[in-house]
């Protein structure tokens, strides 16, 4: 992968656009969003800080393009900038799918705003009518959103619990949105659990 440094001039095409504020790529998180070259907006899937026995320490990072959907590694030089997106949020509540899209609302204005099926992408098994989710925008227009850390969902489909709960077993539970997740034994069909959406791991019944 391509190792270079970045200077305070790299980004000026885009600085009427982004208006953002400059961050150390050593202080990289994950799924910042970031002005990378003249692809405006990228967010960091993987960060690695690499300290070699010899030469300059440097930031591993794997990067999705927001506007394209493709995927870059790229490799910078550890304390050199890079200018970070202006990103503003708002919540929205998913009220229902229209064909390939997901329609959010503002429920304030009443207006609605539209993710395709491929933005949404496997996040859709966790995504219930009437759930608050937060829009991301940058530059007027949605590039992309965030589930709740936390999903209440009702199990549909599950087996019959067997043996000592307490023995820790688990067996697989269908959700009302198709998504199946590994539950306690003890779950069963009518029961709302909390998931956590990043991992899709049960976290507890509700």
């Amino acid at each position: 992968m391509e190792c270079f440094p970045l200077t305070s001039g790299s980004h000026n095409v885009r600085k009427r656009e982004a208006c953002g504020l400059r961050r150390d790529t050593g202080k990289y998180n994950q799924c910042e969003k970031l002005l990378y070259e003249l692809f405006p907006l990228h967010a960091t899937t993987e960060f690695l800080h690499v300290k070699p026995g010899k030469g300059a320490a440097f930031v591993r990072t794997k990067m999705r393009n927001y506007i394209t959907g493709n995927t870059v590694e790229k490799t910078f030089r550890a304390g050199s900038t890079i200018q970070e997106a202006s990103i503003s949020k708002e919540t929205k509540q998913f009220t229902y799918k229209d064909g390939s899209q997901f329609v959010f609302m503002d429920l304030t204005s009443f207006e609605e705003s539209r993710l395709n099926e491929s933005d949404v992408g496997d996040r859709q098994k966790w995504l219930k009518e009437g759930m608050d989710c937060t829009l991301l925008y940058w530059n007027g227009r949605i590039i992309d959103f965030d589930l709740p850390i936390t999903v209440r969902l009702t199990v549909t489909e599950a087996d019959p619990g067997q043996g000592d709960s307490a023995q820790g077993g688990t067996k697989p539970a269908t959700l009302e949105t198709g998504a199946v997740v590994n539950v306690p034994s003890f779950v069963d069909v009518g029961d709302d659990v909390l998931i956590d959406s990043r991992t899709g791991q049960y976290m507890s019944r509700a």
